[in-house]
């Protein structure tokens, strides 16, 4: 038997730019940005500008129903070998049953991009099965925080041709987090910041351009708390309640969960744990990534790990004023950081 062809982001993107187009794309999921990076290239490439007039139709899902896009998908071209349909938020669709009729023998020289967001269908159901077999079903999965460096040096390089130290890149990760269509923003503003002869982005860059300071973000403040620095852990505490706008409750919490959650699993880790077992374990991108963990079981003991993930949430919920009546959110970082350092 065949092995099943894993589908991709960066595999439909190499078959679209070298012109091969399937009938029928169902991109679903809860990331955004794959799904309209795929359906951008088509409507801005699969035709030209000329025969966009006439053989490109883009509607929403909440103003059409399944048989109307059958029926526009059944059309024949004007003056073209092929035509567009794009049906955007397509998970406000109402009824699949014409469109699961119209996969079962689509219409060669149409391309139809049905984008599913805020969710996906369900793999067992017998339309994904179907649009599978004659063209794409690809899910957009939400980035994990722990690959959005490698995500940002990739994307640097590949649109760019720059580079990107790893503190860096980290500061970005943490201060932006993994909405991807505002990073890749604030990625595309720093490419344009840079000369021709100095593609090296380095912390001083990314405080200056991107305005989050290279010693008192999110990232500072995780490597204080992992080393037990409790003077510049109150330091960075001080700074962050003194400019809430750069820094809040809302970028602090998560980057402080996302490490003792991970420190909680490193636990379990096999024997001898090295940079590069517990990296594996925790699938981050390289050994050094995991060196933070690796000083965290050294300072702070499962139980304790534990009882610092209750804390986290604890703190989360109220500051998002749940059973919180009036304290401030910088007490609530006050008080969370205290509970972890002592």
């Amino acid at each position: 038997m065949a092995e099943k062809k894993v589908v991709t982001f960066e595999n439909i993107m190499r078959d679209l730019r070298m012109n091969s187009y399937k009938p029928v794309y169902l991109l679903m999921g809860e990331e955004p940005y794959y799904i309209d990076k795929i359906s951008d290239y088509i409507a801005d490439h699969a035709l030209s500008e000329e025969q966009q007039d006439f053989n490109q139709t883009i509607v929403f899902g909440s103003d059409v129903t399944s048989s109307q896009i059958s029926d526009m998908a059944r059309r024949f071209p004007v003056m073209s070998d092929k035509q567009v349909i794009i049906v955007k938020e397509a998970q406000n669709i109402k009824n699949w049953d014409k469109i699961e009729k119209y996969v079962e023998h689509p219409v060669p020289t149409t391309i139809l991009v049905l984008c599913y967001k805020n969710g996906t269908i369900d793999k067992r159901k017998k339309i994904t099965g179907k649009i599978a077999s004659v063209g794409i079903v690809f899910e957009s999965k939400k980035m994990r925080e722990s690959e959005l460096p490698a995500f940002i040096a990739l994307y640097l390089k590949r649109n760019g041709q720059a580079d990107i130290d790893n503190k860096a890149a980290q500061m970005i990760a943490d201060y932006i987090g993994a909405d991807l269509n505002r990073l890749t923003g604030e990625l595309d503003k720093l490419l344009l910041s840079l000369s021709q002869n100095d593609r090296r982005i380095v912390p001083e860059l990314v405080e200056q351009q991107i305005g989050v300071s290279k010693d008192f973000n999110p990232y500072e403040m995780r490597r204080a708390i992992v080393n037990k620095d409790v003077k510049k852990a109150n330091t960075i505490l001080d700074y962050f309640n003194t400019n809430p706008k750069q820094v809040s409750a809302f970028s602090l919490v998560p980057v402080l969960f996302s490490y003792f959650q991970n420190l909680l699993i490193a636990y379990y880790a096999p024997q001898p744990r090295t940079d590069d077992t517990v990296a594996k374990w925790l699938d981050l991108r390289a050994g050094w990534a995991a060196h933070e963990y690796l000083t965290g079981m050294r300072n702070y003991a499962p139980v304790k790990v534990m009882q610092i993930i209750s804390k986290i949430r604890e703190i989360d919920t109220k500051s998002k004023g749940i059973n919180n009546p009036s304290t401030p959110i910088g007490e609530l970082l006050r008080e969370l950081v205290f509970f972890i350092l002592h």
